[in-house]
């Protein structure tokens, strides 16, 4: 039976548990979030698609994994404690979304180095959450870019997320493809809109 606070007791989650509990906890800390783009999708569409590459590029074999990439942004956007992720979840999950969080103290410039510096060096789990989180928003950059965000930027952001692909390359083919094909897409928008401007 669960405690005051919605959570279990100290066990170990099964599998459905952990993600029932994953998408709930995601759900209400995300709840007023948008995305930036023209469309204003619900932030959860975003963590669903994250996690929804895991799953498929996993085979569904890590329950885990698809629970962090559920949960991949909260300590960056919501202010959830690393404490508070591995008291709910356990240290597993915690650390996954530990190693993709980027130190909001540091500068924009800073953050995106430290992540093309470091994608190389990920383990292999964590690789495949930052390439799968990428993916996401390089197909949302291209069917809804944030209105206030030139060709330039877009253009940078692309080349930026590419350095960081690049050293998470070999971690799983498809989820590369997923990738690449993302890249591609957003590379050709461009293109166009840099014909006709």
């Amino acid at each position: 039976m669960p405690g005051p606070d919605g959570t279990a007791p100290d066990r170990r989650l099964s599998d459905v548990e952990l993600l029932a509990r994953a998408w709930r906890v995601a759900a209400e800390r995300h709840v007023d979030h948008r995305r930036k783009g023209s469309r204003a999708e619900p932030y959860v569409n975003h963590l669903a698609e994250v996690a929804d590459l895991v799953a498929a590029a996993t085979g569904g074999s890590d329950a885990r994994l698809v629970a962090a990439a559920v949960l991949h942004d909260t300590i960056e956007d919501t202010g959830m404690s690393l404490a508070e992720l591995d008291r709910l979840f356990g240290p597993d999950v915690a650390g996954l979304v530990a190693e993709v969080s980027d130190d909001k103290n540091l500068t924009r410039e800073e953050r995106k180095r430290l992540q093309v510096e470091s994608a190389a060096a990920k383990p292999a789990r964590v690789k495949l959450l930052r390439l799968a989180d990428k993916t996401s928003n390089l197909r949302s950059t291209t069917l809804s870019p944030p209105a206030d965000w030139s060709l330039a930027r877009r253009r940078g952001y692309l080349d930026w997320a590419r350095a960081v692909a690049a050293g998470l390359r070999g971690v799983n083919p498809w989820l590369e493809q997923q990738f690449d094909r993302a890249a591609a897409e957003l590379e050709e928008r461009l293109q166009q809109e840099e014909a006709t401007s």
